[in-house]
């Protein structure tokens, strides 16, 4: 049987509970609630049966109120969330919240942080030993600057899955390749490192982005990391800032028609359902 189509990368936000600060100037139109009736029949149009809510605030409450989402909308596969990995009782709160069946990973706004080399620092260290014991994924949010950390967190916790979000973010409007790619390709060189395919068309030029211009991105993804170890994601409703649901569907699956049927099923539905442990 084949395995779902999967968006492994949206977001929901309450804007009366979100830190909207950021949401200015071009990305004003961001700042409106975000929920699952909205994004629900976009995915049926694309032919996207089930998404993956991913974190967008370091906030515990957004955590139970996805969580409760869940319920309503039995095709939120999963939700990775947030997570203190600092906290003394970190792994208390992981395994609370491994009780919830569709918990699948937790995410850190890392690029945010003031420190560069804060995903090397001993006391998040700890908290990332904590998820790979009990095998929860992690998903890293790098700049372009962070990504030479991918490896070394990789090698460092080797039974820790480490799921790189939206390339990593390369330099796509200015075409900018040579200081994203040797690191990127030493990512991809450990095997618990994966790839979403996703976030593409807001580092390119939001007006006047081609499917070309992504490609070869795209391109070097799947030399580096294979179908197996990609996954498509929208970040719906990020994405709405360059292109609606629709077109960064069909783009995606314009770059890889080239690929045999089981390689575009791994990248629409089964590395992500592989990597955080979906359920059926």
């Amino acid at each position: 049987m084949p395995a779902p189509t999967i968006d492994a990368h949206v977001h929901f936000w309450r804007i009366a509970r979100y830190d909207s600060s950021w949401m200015k100037g071009a990305f004003a139109p961001l700042k409106r609630d975000v929920f699952p009736e909205q994004l629900a029949p976009q995915l049926r149009a694309a032919g996207i049966e089930r998404a993956v809510y991913v974190q967008a605030q370091h906030d515990t409450a957004d955590n139970d109120w996805v969580l409760a989402l869940t319920e309503a909308h039995p095709w939120i596969a999963g939700v990775v969330a947030w997570v203190d990995l600092t906290a003394i009782d970190v792994e208390q709160r992981v395994l609370a919240l491994k009780r919830h069946t569709r918990f699948c990973g937790v995410r850190h706004i890392t690029h945010d942080e003031p420190d560069d080399d804060w995903i090397l620092r001993d006391d998040v260290a700890r908290g990332l030993r904590v998820l790979e014991r009990h095998g929860v994924p992690f998903d890293l949010l790098f700049f372009v600057r962070h990504l030479h950390h991918a490896a070394t967190i990789a090698h460092r916790f080797p039974a820790l899955t480490l799921v790189l979000d939206h390339l990593a973010k390369p330099r796509i409007k200015a075409h900018g390749i040579d200081d994203w790619l040797p690191a990127f390709r030493a990512a991809a060189q450990c095997p618990n490192v994966v790839c979403k395919l996703s976030g593409m068309v807001t580092e390119a030029d939001w007006r006047s982005w081609t499917s070309d211009e992504l490609r070869v991105y795209v391109d070097h993804a799947l030399d580096a990391f294979g179908p197996r170890r990609l996954m498509y994601g929208s970040d719906w409703p990020v994405c709405e800032l360059a292109a609606d649901y629709a077109r960064v569907a069909s783009t995606t699956r314009e770059l890889i028609a080239r690929l045999s049927p089981a390689e575009r099923e791994s990248i629409l539905g089964g590395t992500a359902k592989r990597c955080y442990r979906l359920a059926d």
